[in-house]
């Protein structure tokens, strides 16, 4: 597992959670849900790929 993976997590993170407690401030909750909801689904979007990876080794482990 690439390292650079984990950086784009945590900024994604970064982001969201800035970009999400300003809309709540300026009263604007459905945006923020909205935008914490995106950056689920793109950290979904990158993670999916190494879940597979990982099941499929794991299938190759136990098959003899």
């Amino acid at each position: 597992m690439e390292v650079t993976i984990i950086f784009k997590i945590a900024a994604v993170g970064i982001l969201v959670s800035i970009l999400s407690q300003v809309l709540k401030h300026s009263g604007r909750d459905e945006q923020a849900f909205l935008v914490s909801l995106a950056g689920l689904l793109i950290v979904l979007f990158w993670i999916v790929p190494y879940i597979y990876e990982l099941f499929v080794d794991i299938q190759k482990l136990f098959v003899l």
